[in-house]
C-alpha cells in the first residue's frame, strides 16, 4: 500500500484549506488527549445529526474486515512508541459523535487515519493496525468506537485497491501531457471507477465526508483544464468562463478559497503590470485593497518600501564594491574593506540574500 494515501487525478497543485462547520449538536473530541472520556464534554444532537451520522451495522457486516492484531497486547493509547515521523507531531483529525455514541463521520475521520498511515514503511501494517484500534478505542465510546474502527478497515482495502485504477490510467495521462494537453475524457473515466470503487467500501454519508471537498477540487481543477484547453475561445472569453463558473459553485469554503486564490494570481499579475509602467505607490495600495482588503494593502505596501530601501542600499554597495576592487592593489585588503561596507549597510539576514540577489539583478538586466 502507498505511503500516499491521497490520489491526485490532475497534475495541478491546488492550495486549500477544507473547512467542515459542524452543528452545535454533537460531541467532538479535536484532538484529543490521553485523558479519559469522562473529562470530555457532550453537546446534544438534532434528531436529523443523529439519522445522517448513524452508520448501518449492515454494511459493517458486509465489508471487508481488517486483519486487526490483539491491539491490547501492543498499545493502550496507541500513541505508545511513535514511529520518527510522527513523534514530537500532534494527532491530526477528529474523532466525533452524537449524544447516542453514534459515529458521526467526517473529513477530519480520514485525517485521523491518514496520520497513522503515514508510518507505512516505517511500521509494519498489523503495528499500524493495532495502533488505531488503541487510539480509537482509547478515546472514544461504544458503539462509536467498533464503527470508526469498521471504517478504517474498510479504508486501508480502498487503498489498497486504489492502484490498480491508477496504473490502467496512468500511461494514457503520460501519454497526454507529453502531448502537451490532459486527456479529460480518460480523467472523467477514472473517476467513474474510482467513484465505484469507494461505493464497495462506503456509504454515501462517508464518500461524501471523506471525499466531498476533494472531488469538488477536482471538478474545478478539470473545468479549468477543459477551458485553457479550449482553442475556440481568447483570452477574454476564457477568463470570462473561468469567473461565470466560479460564481455559479456553491457557497461555502471551496468557493472562498478559489476565490482568494484567484485574487493572489490577479493581484501579482496587476501588481507586475503596475510596477512596470511606473503606478504610483497611492494607485498600488487603492488597487491591492480593492482585491484583498486594507490591511492587506497597508503590509504590501510596507514591503514596497522595504524593498525600495534594501534596492538603494543595494545599489550604493555595488557601486562601492566595484570601486574598491578597481582601486585597490591588494586584493585581500579590498575584500576586507567590502565585507567591512557589508556589514555597514546589511543585517545579518540581509547579507545572506545578497550573492543571491546580485545574480537575479544580473538576470533581469541581460
Amino acid at each position: 500500500m502507498s505511503k500516499h494515501c491521497r490520489p491526485a487525478y490532475l497534475p495541478i497543485v491546488i492550495i486549500a484549506v477544507v473547512i467542515i462547520v459542524i452543528a452545535a449538536a454533537v460531541i467532538v473530541w479535536f484532538k484529543p488527549d490521553n485523558k479519559p472520556m469522562a473529562t470530555q464534554q457532550s453537546l446534544s444532537a438534532s434528531p436529523t445529526d443523529k439519522s445522517e451520522s448513524t452508520l448501518s451495522t449492515a454494511q459493517s457486516n458486509t465489508q471487508a474486515e481488517a486483519p486487526f492484531a490483539q491491539s491490547d497486547a501492543l498499545f493502550v493509547t496507541g500513541l505508545e512508541r511513535l514511529p520518527r515521523s510522527l513523534r514530537g507531531t500532534q494527532v491530526d483529525g477528529e474523532i466525533i459523535i452524537d449524544e447516542n455514541k453514534q459515529l458521526v463521520v467526517t473529513e477530519g475521520l480520514r485525517r485521523l487515519f491518514d496520520y497513522f498511515l503515514s508510518a507505512i514503511g516505517e511500521e509494519e501494517e498489523a503495528v499500524i493496525f493495532a495502533r488505531v484500534e488503541s487510539y480509537i478505542r482509547h478515546h472514544t465510546p461504544e458503539p462509536a468506537a467498533s464503527q470508526a474502527v469498521a471504517i478504517f478497515g474498510n479504508y486501508v482495502a480502498y487503498l489498497k485497491a486504489l492502484p490498480d485504477i491508477e496504473k490502467r490510467y496512468g500511461n494514457l495521462q503520460l501519454q497526454a501531457s507529453k502531448s502537451g494537453e490532459l486527456d479529460l475524457n480518460a480523467i472523467a473515466q477514472q473517476k467513474q471507477e474510482v467513484a465505484r470503487l469507494r461505493q464497495q467500501y462506503f456509504d454515501k454519508t462517508t464518500i461524501e465526508s471523506f471525499f466531498g471537498a476533494e472531488d469538488n477540487y477536482d471538478d474545478y481543477s478539470i473545468e479549468m483544464v477543459r477551458i485553457n484547453q479550449n482553442e475556440q475561445m481568447s483570452e477574454a472569453q476564457k477568463q470570462a468562463a473561468r469567473q461565470d463558473y466560479v460564481s455559479r459553485l456553491p457557497d461555502g469554503a471551496i468557493k472562498t478559497n478559489i476565490m482568494q486564490q484567484a485574487n493572489l494570481n490577479e493581484l501579482m499579475a496587476r501588481t507586475e503590470q503596475m510596477k512596470a509602467a511606473g503606478a504610483s505607490p497611492e494607485a498600488l495600495y487603492n488597487m491591492r485593497r480593492e482585491l484583498v482588503g486594507a490591511p492587506a494593502a497597508k503590509r504590501l505596501a510596507q514591503v514596497d518600501q522595504e524593498d525600495a530601501n534594501f534596492d538603494q542600499r543595494f545599489t550604493q554597495y555595488e557601486t562601492q564594491k566595484a570601486q574598491l576592487l578597481s582601486q585597490s592593489a591588494n586584493p585581500a585588503a579590498a575584500q576586507s574593506q567590502i565585507e567591512q561596507l557589508e556589514q555597514q549597510l546589511f543585517d545579518d539576514a540581509e547579507r545572506k540574500r545578497l550573492s543571491g540577489y546580485a545574480a537575479l539583478q544580473k538576470t533581469q538586466t541581460q
